[in-house]
């Protein structure tokens, strides 16, 4: 209860970020979910003018629901705001692990075309390293994953493939790709393992977001810190 206190906290004050006539990236996930619940609540109060591109079904439908306009690439070309979770943020350089609710390869295709990227978490978040116990999500294509998931053992990751809860089918992305798990342990190198996994033949996308997001809005006991990438 009190970790998801500070989500909500965090997703407020990212909320007070937006702008009349911003794009804003929806991200995917429970946080991600809070920070559209305050957006929705804003565009209604407020008569706020935003337009939204998601990065799931889920937060679309969500949006949508809200009375959130939706848009797509189709018709922008850049987005003003991105607003998402994060599985782990590094302390200092806020590089990321991401993809634990399934939507990376979205996440990172608006994450890449947007002005600024915003993660919002709660204090648990913050790591002095990436990896440990937390896995490092790969989307991959289905057709021969047995053979990317080889290629993933050789950088020194122990993959597995996603399953959901209850279910007979293995996951798949909004995409139709699997996810692999992968365990590589404490990363002493995130920036060239996200390098090595994306030139993997196999490989869709990596859950490593090295060097993209420009603020962290962290949920504390304390009130919302706010941590700025690095100069």
């Amino acid at each position: 209860m009190i970790r998801d206190e500070q989500r909500r906290a965090a997703a407020e004050a990212a909320v007070a970020l937006v702008e009349d006539g911003m794009v804003v990236g929806l991200g995917t996930g429970s946080t991600a979910a809070h920070f559209i619940d305050a957006l929705i609540r804003r565009v209604r109060d407020e008569k706020l003018n935003i337009a939204a591109i998601p990065t799931s079904k889920r937060s679309d439908r969500q949006a949508r629901d809200g009375g959130i306009q939706m848009v797509s690439f189709a018709t922008v070309k850049q987005v003003d705001l991105t607003v998402d979770g994060a599985d782990q943020i590094l302390r200092g350089s806020l590089d990321l692990v991401k993809g634990l609710g399934g939507a990376l390869l979205r996440e990172k295709i608006v994450a890449a075309a947007s002005r600024r990227l915003v993660i919002i978490a709660d204090a648990s978040k913050l790591v002095d390293r990436l990896g440990g116990k937390i896995p490092v999500p790969v989307e991959v294509a289905e057709f021969g994953w047995e053979s990317t998931a080889a290629r993933i053992e050789t950088l020194g990751g122990k993959p597995e493939r996603r399953w959901p809860k209850g279910t007979d089918q293995p996951f798949r992305t909004d995409g139709g790709n699997y996810i692999l798990d992968c365990t590589f342990g404490d990363l002493a190198d995130p920036a060239g393992l996200e390098r090595a996994l994306s030139q993997t033949i196999g490989v869709v996308e990596s859950g490593l977001f090295i060097g993209m997001a420009d603020m962290a809005l962290v949920g504390t006991d304390r009130g919302v810190k706010r941590l700025d990438k690095p100069a």
